[in-house]
């Protein structure tokens, strides 16, 4: 993302999938357009005949979708259908089957129908059990890598990479995919071939999500605005599961011709509720997309409103189809950290891979460049925001007392990953002092970095954002020593020290 009215989006090619309903009327209704157009060119629909099996035995009950409507394989894993003759038929993953790969390292798990001399089309989706259980799962989102350029690229492979190999290895044996949560690149599509690099590098299968300047800027209409994303990872919406976990891909971002929305178009819409009445009602959903569903940087920022451009326009739609799972959403865009719960929906928004676009070793809110990591037990959900190069108990900054001089004499915290279940208390000498205080400002070093029209060099238009995941107590005279002491959600407790003569 940025305010620099960098634009972007697209909904997809796949508009035209919005006309082939996946029901009997509809086949006879489209085979009667298709015979009249023959003669003069391609058939527009296709009927499709597939399966989807795991060596000679046929799957059942599997979703397969062209991106609007969800059929199911029958009792032999076939499935038959008409759909648009470009489509991407993609083949909602089971949760005890691999995720097949392309060479790039990037998931598959959708093909385009090849037509036939008989006018019709057949597939076969090949499947491959897993050998271990997956109820006990990790995945990772990476958000916003945003490279523009060789010196970018060569920081997210000798940064980021090197780190997600380490984690990986940390918990060896642990079954973990990837998620490209948007903007891996900065405008320069030619740099994608660097993003499948890396993902070959780490070494897991990688999903990614559309973001907005992952676009072909001089596209003339959002509909063909993301052919490149299209031509390499395939479709920017589509659903799979690993162990009991249903997790979906949105594609939130609308390409106006000068500028973007954060918009789910109404193609998607219908899929999503298609797609869901197949989970299960209180299963737990999990939702990766680029545009946060609300940032409330808006409010921090003391506007009367959110924008076009941090939130999604119509998200009360995404609220109402969401509102009988377990859900939570994965979004970046905004290269801060917040968790927001809304509408029963928790949200996760990201902070960036690249920071303040590669200015330096955090954002604009004081989070540190890193990544999302999400661990699945059964249906339960845990996680904690990794910063690259550190350890994953580096959870918080403090800033000695006087480091704001707008907060005369407090010590600071900010804990970039907190919500309103962590629990941030403060011990000065051996002594408890209990709860910090929770307050909207600026990160002081983000001040340090960010501020004023020379800073940061090359990124000169980033500025101090204020977050409000910023804590202070204030310390007497006399203070030697404070602990700022952080426990999450999850009873895990984090620790940073001040010591008197250190900054």
């Amino acid at each position: 993302m940025h305010a620099t009215n960098r634009r972007h989006f697209l909904r997809q090619s796949l508009t035209a999938i919005g006309a082939a309903a996946l029901v009997p009327p509809s086949v006879s209704r489209l085979s009667r357009v298709s015979a009249a157009s023959a003669a003069i060119a391609p058939p527009r629909y296709v009927r499709v005949r597939g399966r989807v099996r795991a060596g000679a035995r046929g799957i059942p009950n599997v979703a397969i979708s062209d991106g609007l409507a969800v059929v199911t394989t029958d009792k032999n894993g076939d499935f038959d259908f008409v759909t648009a003759h470009d489509a991407f038929v993609r083949c909602s993953l089971p949760g005890a089957y691999e995720i097949a790969t392309q060479e790039n390292g990037t998931a598959r798990l959708f093909q385009k129908p090849t037509v036939g001399a008989n006018g019709e089309a057949s597939m076969v989706f090949d499947l491959k059990p897993r050998s271990e259980s997956v109820e006990h799962h990790a995945f990772l989102v990476l958000a916003d890598p945003q490279t523009q350029n060789k010196r970018e690229t060569g920081l997210f492979h000798d940064e980021t990479v090197p780190d997600v190999q380490a984690l990986l290895k940390a918990n060896s044996g642990l079954p973990t995919f990837g998620v490209g949560c948007g903007d891996m690149m900065f405008d320069d599509l030619s740099l994608f071939p660097e993003y499948e690099r890396a993902v070959t590098r780490m070494g897991v299968p990688f999903f990614q999500v559309i973001g907005n300047h992952d676009l072909d800027l001089l596209a003339r209409s959002n509909e063909v605005a993301s052919a490149e994303f299209f031509e390499r990872f395939g479709p920017t919406y589509y659903s799979f599961n690993v162990g009991p976990m249903h997790y979906i891909v949105l594609d939130d971002v609308m390409w106006h011709g000068s500028g973007y929305i954060g918009y789910v178009d109404e193609a998607q819409l219908e899929w999503l509720e298609a797609d869901l009445k197949h989970v299960e009602r209180g299963r737990p959903v999990v939702v990766f997309t680029h545009i946060p569903l609300l940032s409330t940087q808006y409010r921090r920022r003391e506007d009367s409103a959110p924008g076009t451009t941090n939130v999604v326009s119509n998200r009360l739609a995404l609220y109402r189809l969401l509102a009988p799972y377990k859900a939570h959403v994965m979004t970046g865009h905004t290269h801060e950290n917040e968790n927001v719960l809304e509408n029963g929906v928790f949200e996760h928004i990201h902070g960036a891979v690249c920071g303040a676009w590669w200015s330096g070793p955090i954002a604009h809110d004081g989070s540190t460049n890193g990544y999302g990591v999400y661990e699945v037990r059964g249906e339960e959900l845990r996680w904690y925001y990794k910063s690259t190069g550190k350890p994953a108990t580096h959870q918080m900054r403090v800033y000695a007392p006087g480091a704001d001089p707008k907060q005369a004499g407090a010590l600071i915290a900010n804990i970039w990953n907190w919500d309103p279940q962590w629990k941030v208390t403060w011990i000065e000498d051996g002594q408890p002092r209990g709860p910090m205080e929770r307050f909207k400002g600026l990160d002081p070093l983000s001040v340090e970095l960010h501020a004023g029209p020379e800073k940061p060099k090359g990124r000169e238009w980033v500025e101090p954002v204020p977050t409000d995941h910023l804590f202070r107590c204030t310390p007497s005279a006399s203070a030697r020593e404070v602990r700022v002491e952080a426990v999450d959600r999850f009873g895990t407790p984090y620790m940073e020290t001040w010591r008197k003569g250190t900054s």
